[in-house]
């Protein structure tokens, strides 16, 4: 018994030794300096306890050794084991629509003096002034901003630019001969060619009206009715890279931003083409020109939660992601929400977002019940503003979200706890401050990006 009470240690000390010394690596990996350190620090200390245990004699030597080898992988039991669930979670169902003219990106496109402008104001004169502020500032992509940055900006623009020149092709002419197909097997076939395409997921829902826009807000669609008979909603998420979401807010997530609208973009465009050439309607959503809202259809088509940020936060990539939409009427098997409670529960503890927030956009208060749903709301107006303050869209939230750290086998470790225990949600966000800081350091830009300034002349 004694021996093996020891033995029991010493592999005990050695697993310790192991775990943090390749979390250390994968930290370094990740150019995660701090957490590097600290991983590799606690993997000389830790051990130690037991080492000391084994090779030094002293009375009731083998009780403690026995009740620490019980602490240890008791308490580690007891954090894996699901806890603290609510099978009764239901994503909560919006009782209205959202009127797309009340978005920051459709106030934004009003120009003063105009018709559409006055009318505007004249019905919702409480934004008036908050509008006011954030047309003082420079504004997106703008010279002048404090992170301008001309190669960036002009990258960013660049796949802007290309959204805008692919806007029209949202919708086209439906092949007159209808191709008959199998609802299983051709959701089975779009899932894997949208990952195929480069998507992270993909899912399916019922459309819903509350997935609509009420009134269209943005260009030819401004003050327009939204009317889509589709019944059924795609959504596909590509990833955003966590290298250059660090920098937030500096210039490489304007430009990450953008690409992956693009990226998101174009997978929706070729689905809906494909769609239409099998003889259904189909109309794809796309980077400033929705008839939906992304986050509501990806949440009910299951690939994820909504959370404090406002964002669409999914399991493998947290927020780290954007989002389009395809809707149709080609016959389609749903997929079922989520509902996964712990990302609620999570997000209330954790307030990171909130902490790193620099416009203070982000409510630290529990969720209320705002249009008849219990839910988190930003202040868009502050966020904007900072957006037009910066010259990039910021990205501080996603970049020191928990969820967001990269996909691998050590944080997925993580986000598995986190899922399932109510207990290791709290040890989870303890970590988390630990290892990576409570408002970590922007990263530097990485190399490649961080050219000399191209000349404006």
């Amino acid at each position: 018994m004694h021996n093996t009470v020891f033995i029991f240690l010493l592999v005990t000390a050695a697993l310790i030794f192991i775990l943090f010394v390749y979390a250390g690596i994968v930290s370094l990996y990740e150019k995660e300096k701090r957490a590097g350190s600290r991983f590799f620090s606690l993997a000389l200390l830790l051990p130690l306890l037991y080492l000391l245990i084994v090779f030094i004699s002293f009375p009731y030597q083998q009780v403690i050794a026995v009740i620490l080898l019980f602490l240890t992988y008791g308490s580690g039991l007891v954090m894996l084991i699901p806890t603290g669930k609510n099978k009764q979670f239901r994503d909560p169902v919006p009782t209205t629509q959202i009127d797309e003219r009340d978005t920051m990106f459709s106030r934004n496109e009003l120009i003063p003096g105009t018709d559409a402008f006055k009318a505007y104001y004249h019905r919702k004169p409480e934004h008036k002034k908050p509008d006011d502020n954030f047309r003082e500032k420079a504004g997106l992509l703008q010279p002048g901003t404090s992170q301008y940055h001309p190669a960036a900006f002009a990258s960013a623009n660049a796949s802007f630019e290309t959204i805008e020149a692919l806007r029209d092709k949202v919708n086209g002419p439906v092949n007159s001969k209808k191709t008959a197909v199998s609802a299983e097997e051709i959701s089975h076939y779009i899932k894997s060619w949208a990952k195929k395409l480069g998507a992270i997921d993909c899912g399916i829902t019922e459309l819903k009206e509350y997935h609509l826009y009420s009134v269209g807000g943005r260009q030819e669609r401004r003050d327009k009715t939204i009317v889509n008979t589709h019944k059924y909603a795609i959504a596909i998420t590509v990833e955003m890279s966590k290298e250059m979401l660090s920098t937030a807010p500096a210039a490489p997530v304007v430009m990450e931003s953008g690409q992956q609208y693009l990226a998101s973009g174009v997978i929706a465009l070729q689905m809906a083409t494909f769609i239409r050439n099998l003889g259904y309607e189909a109309r794809a959503h796309i980077d400033g020109n929705y008839e939906v809202v992304c986050p509501l259809v990806a949440r009910d088509a299951g690939l994820g939660e909504l959370g404090r940020m406002g964002l669409l936060m999914t399991p493998r990539l947290g927020p780290r992601v954007r989002i389009s939409v395809v809707t149709t009427n080609l016959p389609l098997v749903t997929d079922e929400p989520l509902n996964d409670y712990s990302v609620t529960d999570f997000c209330t503890i954790c307030k990171k977002c909130a902490d790193a927030c620099p416009s203070q956009a982000i409510s630290f208060a529990p969720q209320e019940e705002i249009n008849g749903v219990k839910r988190w709301q930003i202040n868009q107006e502050a966020c904007f503003t900072l957006w037009c303050t910066l010259g990039t869209d910021c990205g501080r939230c996603i970049s020191v979200c928990p969820y967001a750290h990269p996909d691998n086998l050590l944080h997925n470790i993580v986000r598995t706890g986190i899922r399932n225990s109510s207990l290791f949600r709290k040890l989870a966000l303890w970590m988390d401050d630990y290892f990576y800081g409570r408002k970590p350091a922007p990263a530097p830009l990485p190399d490649w990006v961080n050219v000399p300034p191209v000349s404006d002349n």
